[in-house]
């Protein structure tokens, strides 16, 4: 929008509390090569009918992303996963592709990928130039459904210092451009290289986050709430809370587990008595990196007290969260898939098994080979 243009409201659309949608940012890869290919807008235009409303295009044609309908439980993400990440699986290989689930590819180049051919990404990457062009990762969206805007921005407040949490849980991304980056997310840092993106100020209420989007709409920074690369952002047209702090689990079972969590801390938090808590913006950035740079190894430094305050290691930090929602856990009925993160928790993070891989077997496309068929586990 140019500046001082007028723009319709900005609505908040109620959804009904703690419904699901999930989106899954695949790369797409050659199946010789297992390097990144343009293979998305293929798949996009052969897909069958039962497929296309579930799958879409993303930043660059070798990411093709999957997403869930409106989900009332993560039963239903499962079982909605379940059938369009094996329909999609079934469609790439008939077009000589494999879908991968990491948020960096371990070798493959940024100056060989090729953006998708859409009027706000061509404008986007003509503003951000090398930024834009070398981030080529992958992500996992979580959306949670919130009865209206003043709830969606008290949660996005008050959950914003525990999104580390979340990151080290996922975290995937630790080799680019065939080095080991030393972090668990470097999916992270190339994301905060973005204008917009990341660690957020305090929202407060809707009111002020509608006078916030104003003025960055009038004063020409942003076209639409879609250019705010948040950690965790509200959606009005959808009537949720987006969380998009997370690396891509590399494992299907860990999608579930932090589905569940996520539904279950932002309920907790939704439900909880209003109150005004901020946090130090030097505590937010210390807790991310530590989730970066060591995942669940790091250092969480509980600024809100919600975990009982103090200094911990964020694995320890993520079980008090899982004690603390437990009554959530139990309403929800999502045990079994709370219990899926015991494996994060004892055997490490997709990261981690990257890792591993790659000093047994010193070869990327072994790493990819294994962790591809370690996907449905």
């Amino acid at each position: 929008m140019r500046p001082g243009e007028k723009d319709t409201p900005l609505l908040f659309t109620s959804s009904p509390s703690y419904t699901l949608g999930v989106e899954l940012e695949f790369q797409t890869l050659d199946k010789e090569s297992l390097n990144l290919a343009p293979l998305a807008p293929v798949l996009l235009d052969t897909a069958p009918a039962i497929l296309r409303p579930r799958i879409t295009h993303e930043w660059i044609r070798s990411i093709l992303e999957i997403r869930t309908g409106i989900c009332c439980s993560v039963r239903d993400v499962e079982n909605d996963l379940l059938q369009t990440c094996a329909l999609a699986e079934e469609l790439a290989e008939e077009n000589h592709c494999l879908l991968y689930a990491a948020s960096l590819h371990p070798f493959a180049r940024s100056e060989d990928q090729v953006l998708t051919k859409d009027e706000r990404y061509e404008r986007i990457m003509a503003e951000l130039q090398i930024v834009g062009r070398r981030f080529i990762s992958q992500g996992f969206h979580v959306h949670v459904g919130m009865v209206d805007g003043d709830t969606a921005i008290r949660v996005c407040d008050r959950i914003q210092p525990y999104l580390p949490l979340f990151l080290a849980l996922s975290a995937s991304s630790p080799f680019f451009h065939g080095e080991d980056t030393g972090l668990m997310s470097y999916r992270t840092k190339l994301f905060e290289a973005l204008p917009l993106a990341g660690i957020y100020e305090q929202l407060r209420d809707w009111e002020n986050f509608l006078d916030e989007m104003n003025m960055l709409k009038e004063a020409g920074v942003i076209e639409s709430i879609k250019d705010l690369w948040w950690d965790a952002r509200p959606h009005p047209g959808f009537g949720t809370l987006e969380i998009r702090a997370c690396d891509l689990p590399t494992r299907f079972g860990d999608i579930l587990g932090l589905t569940a969590l996520i539904q279950c801390f932002v309920a907790a938090l939704a439900e909880s008595p209003p109150q005004t808590m901020t946090c130090s913006q030097q505590f937010l950035r210390c807790n991310k990196w530590q989730a970066v740079r060591y995942g669940l190894d790091g250092t969480f430094i509980d600024p809100l007290g919600l975990l009982g305050g103090g200094r911990m290691q964020l694995r320890e930090a993520v079980r008090r969260l899982i004690v603390e929602v437990q009554p959530l856990v139990q309403r929800f009925g999502s045990e079994r898939y709370i219990g899926m993160l015991d494996r994060i928790l004892e055997t490490g993070t997709g990261a981690d098994c990257q890792r591993r891989a790659y000093a047994e077997h010193r070869d990327f496309r072994k790493v990819i080979q294994q962790l591809h068929r370690e996907f449905w586990q």
